[in-house]
């Protein structure tokens, strides 16, 4: 079978792409977190396997689920007609245990996390939150539903949190090093809350930066020393990009979000699922060899 439990080099889940031999990596019960992805025979995804061992620390690595929110609020409070409710920066579904299953025709899997007497404590609605993965020969297909099984209106966020891993960042300017191409020309620094010319973010990119950016296409990471071109492919509304680097950690975030930090307050980007409705969002990374 595909879907196998392996226990080395921590217990997790493999799903093996028998006609592309590629491969995702799962840990369920870790909020759902997909903990490393092989294309073309690279590993691409990052993981800190020693923070990861304990979890009392956060995760630095794999591909957090950020939802119902992405990024944080002000004093963790997010103000809704049945009242003020706290919610921690990134929300909850990157904290709690998801099933896991595989998907019925065998392209993926798919991951399921439904809403607990602790989630609607902090967000008061009742929800299902299916992720699926399914790996191509060049790329990975992620697909999002997101159903409000309430009697009112839901608001949310949603995004992405991967941490690819990358060549030793080079001098700035360097046309050898990692570099960032289709990002458009201002941004928001995350770290001021200002707004910036990106081409002076990206010059930051090995003393770390934290930003949002809006892209018009695709956004890709160039990492030649690797022989990498990882390429984000959106879909609206889930084509906000965010870049977090963490020097000196060997890694990028390359995110797909729908919405700015404070969307849910703010109403830039904010999404709502009516009663008894559904969404469904979807992104794809795409991988070139040089």
């Amino acid at each position: 079978m595909p879907l196998t439990h392996r226990l080395s080099p921590y217990p997790h889940w493999e799903f093996d792409q028998p006609a592309s031999g590629d491969q995702v990596r799962l840990v369920p019960e870790r909020g759902g977190l997909l903990t490393g992805w092989r294309c073309s025979g690279r590993e691409l995804i990052y993981l800190d396997q020693e923070r990861f061992a304990d979890p009392a620390l956060s995760v630095r690595g794999g591909m957090p689920v950020l939802f119902p929110i992405c990024g944080n609020l002000p004093g963790d409070r997010l103000p809704l007609p049945q009242g003020d409710y706290s919610l921690k920066q990134h929300g909850f579904a990157r904290d709690l245990p998801w099933q896991l299953e595989e998907l019925a025709d065998g392209s993926g899997v798919q991951l399921t996390l439904r809403d607990t007497p602790a989630s609607l404590a902090s967000f008061p609605f009742p929800f299902v939150l299916q992720l699926s993965f399914q790996p191509e020969a060049d790329g990975l297909v992620i697909a999002v539903r997101i159903e409000n099984r309430g009697e009112e209106a839901m608001p949310y966020s949603f995004g992405l949190h991967p941490y690819f891993q990358i060549s030793p960042f080079g001098a700035a300017g360097d046309p050898d090093g990692v570099r960032l191409e289709g990002m458009p020309d201002r941004c928001l620094n995350h770290l001021t809350m200002a707004e910036d010319a990106t081409a002076n973010q990206l010059e930051r990119l090995p003393q770390g930066v934290d930003l949002l950016a809006r892209p018009a296409g695709t956004v890709r990471l160039v990492d030649p020393a690797a022989g990498t071109a990882l390429e984000l492919q959106s879909t609206p509304p889930l084509d906000l990009v965010v870049i977090w680097t963490e020097p000196p950690r060997p890694m990028l975030c390359l995110e797909p979000w729908t919405g700015p930090r404070g969307a849910l307050i703010s109403g830039d980007g904010r999404l709502e699922v009516p009663a008894g409705g559904v969404h469904n969002l979807a992104c794809r990374y795409g991988l070139t060899l040089l």
